[in-house]
């Protein structure tokens, strides 16, 4: 089957990311510009993730029982539309404001993009297509914060903070030249009731391209097919476990995004110096993915998990230490590299232990999760800066990334709702 699908929605999603990537760093410089103490950097960084919260599910329903495609130019206005804005508030109302509809476009954008790879991988392609899915990602995080310290000057926080913001914006824009023809167009046998039951019987956690069924598989097929409950989504063995995964790892590379330039303002290191140190611990996870699958053949998806959730913990708590930039480089790249499992094979638990007919709503309930520790990482992180220092809250990360690694190791044993 055919990927240049995928090269399209990878190249998509790494200018949606690269625009978050660069304007995240930019949005703290400004807020520091404009009074902010940490506790504002984390209660704006917080923002991010609240409307998401709210949104996710709706539109992962919305997914398990029609089009994906559709979400992804409309993440990408509402992306293009915060980061502009954010440019031009004059207040940390206003900053927390637009960057909240930031993440509701970052989410929408997500949401369709991981349900059309729900959609189009056949089982055994799941570890590898949401491995290449998310080098997307992390292509955009490895640009965008170099771009963010090549224009942001620690001289004039307030005017070079607002160019920034607005190249971003121009830069998200770009992601819509890559999005034709990223789905199957759905064809009048898929609305019937069992149009499916290929994918049902073969094809497993989304089917192939050719039965143009919903991300959920079979069941999604119709419009008026039952919709699973959440609890019972929730109850599956493996998801739970997944979600929190997913949680831990995201909200450390958040928090590193958010508070990274708060250390090095601290420390003394200057915005261009932070962006390379935000774009080699990318660079490590881009590295990461590309050997993803010999690593899943050698160790196992699951003592991968957990043997990389252990590494990060170290390596967040390392960041605390004063340590001279280099040794700070390399802590990022060993955090990177870790890093990098968590997000693409937490994707793949979740679809695997999740009914059959309700996976896009489980990928929107750990999106629902990532959102929730968005919300809660950074507002805890200012809390604790404001109290223990800006180094503590990486120790917080460590502590929390020691719980993933603990339930990766518990849910070695779930079983595959969607095995072939």
């Amino acid at each position: 089957m055919s990927r240049t699908w995928l090269l399209r929605l990878v190249i998509a999603f790494g200018f949606a990311q690269g625009a978050v990537s660069m304007a995240r760093p930019a949005v703290t410089y400004r807020a520091l510009a404009l009074g902010a103490d940490e506790r504002a950097v984390g209660v704006i960084a917080g923002v991010y993730a609240l409307l998401p919260l709210f949104a996710a599910v709706p539109l992962g329903r919305r997914t398990d029982h029609g089009r994906c495609a559709p979400l992804l130019p409309a993440g990408v206005g509402l992306i293009t539309g915060g980061c502009a804005l954010s440019g031009t508030a004059g207040s940390l109302a206003g900053m927390a404001a637009w960057s909240g509809v930031m993440g509701l476009g970052h989410l929408c954008f997500v949401i369709g993009a991981q349900s059309i790879v729900a959609r189009r991988s056949a089982p055994d392609e799941q570890d590898r297509n949401f491995g290449h899915f998310t080098i997307g990602a992390s292509l955009g995080q490895l640009v965008g914060p170099v771009a963010a310290g090549a224009v942001v000057d620690g001289g004039d926080l307030a005017g070079t903070s607002t160019p920034a913001l607005l190249i971003a914006a121009g830069g998200c824009a770009l992601a819509l030249t890559s999005l034709w023809r990223v789905e199957v167009p759905r064809t009048p046998s898929d609305a019937r009731p069992g149009a499916g039951g290929g994918a049902a019987a073969g094809t497993g956690a989304a089917g192939a391209a050719a039965t143009g069924t919903g991300a959920a598989g079979a069941a999604a097929t119709g419009s008026g097919a039952a919709r699973v409950p959440v609890h019972r989504i929730l109850r599956s063995r493996g998801v739970p476990g997944g979600i929190f995964i997913s949680l831990a790892v995201l909200s450390a590379t958040d928090i590193l995004t958010a508070y990274l330039p708060v250390v090095g303002e601290h420390r003394g290191i200057a915005p261009a110096a932070v962006g390379v140190l935000l774009s080699l611990r990318a660079a490590a996870t881009i590295a990461c993915r590309l050997v993803m699958t010999p690593l899943i053949a050698w160790l196992g998806r699951a003592v991968l998990t957990a043997t990389t959730c252990l590494l990060a913990a170290l390596a967040c708590a390392a960041v605390a230490l004063p340590v001279p930039v280099w040794a700070l480089a390399g802590i990022l790249v060993v955090l990177g590299f870790c890093l990098g499992v968590g997000q693409p094979l937490s994707m793949t638990t979740v679809v695997r232990a999740a009914p059959r007919d309700a996976r896009s709503t489980a990928l929107a309930l750990r999106l629902t999760g990532n959102r929730l520790g968005q919300v809660a990482a950074p507002a805890s992180a200012g809390a604790v800066a404001a109290v223990a220092g800006t180094a503590a809250p990486f120790v917080m990360l460590g502590a929390l990334l020691l719980v993933a690694s603990a339930l990766a190791v518990r849910g070695r044993a779930a079983p595959e709702h969607g095995a072939a």
